[in-house]
């Protein structure tokens, strides 16, 4: 990089990992040496097969795992007076993870009331989240009355009211239905658009990663490690003429020959 991109902050990565290492106690060596950009603005997707470590890289950059080795570095990021990065993240699970005794507005309400804000100063927060992921209507309504698609939403809308710039997404449509993945999918890319988010993007799939993606990263089976980095040059809005378009087909094929590839050496190596 260049000492005029580092001297322009808005051009800096938002998070930077550098040589990570991850290794647990039963001796599972889950990250191995991982060194990885998160440019801004920019919505990357790690690509691999479940167990490559993609989760637990996201789960570091997030804070809510420490690597072994290596560092995590915020150079695009304010710092308070102890030297602490003040990260803005959201962070939405596989799992909606929502409380079933409480309603969709309370839910959404959680990450802030956990920093101390009543339920009335945050009303118009949690409203406006709740219309942009289209379920104002269900404010009152309780997880078991909501579809799988639906609950999900509310997972995002609980992300976007804390107005995070990095919002860290680990294979949130994957238990969906195809045409609910579609729709959420399309959602993303214009949440992104409205909101300025950088995102990091956790899937196994191929055809996901490529219609969302500015950036993929395939990772090699564990340990996870950067096999290979796919630009995806299309711009944006995107649509479904795009997934039928021979741009999407080629880059499918690119991503889906580096994740094969990325597989097969990981076999040589155990071999």
């Amino acid at each position: 990089m260049s000492s005029t991109a580092s001297a322009d902050p808005s051009r800096r990565p938002v998070v930077r990992l550098e040589g990570v290492t991850k290794s647990f106690a039963n001796g599972t060596l889950a990250l191995d040496r991982l060194t990885l950009e998160v440019r801004p603005g920019e919505f990357l997707s790690l690509l691999g097969p479940s167990g490559c470590g993609k989760s637990t890289a996201l789960r570091i950059i997030a804070g809510l795992g420490q690597p072994t080795a290596g560092r995590v570095d915020w150079p695009a990021t304010p710092h308070d007076a102890g030297g602490a990065p003040e990260r803005s993240i959201g962070f939405v699970f596989q799992e909606p993870t929502l409380m079933p005794w409480a309603t969709v507005f309370n839910n959404v309400w959680l990450p802030l009331r956990l920093k101390g804000r009543s339920k009335a100063s945050v009303r118009d927060a949690v409203m406006e989240a709740l219309e942009r992921v289209g379920l104002t209507a269900f404010a009152d309504a309780y997880p078991r009355e909501l579809s799988g698609g639906m609950k999900m939403r509310v997972s995002l809308a609980r992300a976007l009211v804390t107005r995070p710039k990095l919002l860290l997404m680990d294979e949130p449509f994957a238990a969906l239905d195809e045409i609910t993945r579609f729709k959420l999918n399309n959602d993303i890319l214009q949440l992104q658009a409205e909101l300025g988010w950088t995102v990091v993007f956790v899937t196994h799939s191929v055809f996901e990663s490529v219609y969302l993606s500015s950036r993929i990263v395939v990772m090699a089976a564990r340990p996870g490690r950067v096999f290979e980095e796919i630009e995806v040059p299309v711009p944006r809005p995107r649509d479904e003429a795009f997934r039928t378009s021979p741009d999407y087909v080629a880059l499918c094929r690119q991503a889906s020959d580096a994740l094969t590839r990325a597989m097969q050496a990981a076999g040589r190596e155990v071999a």
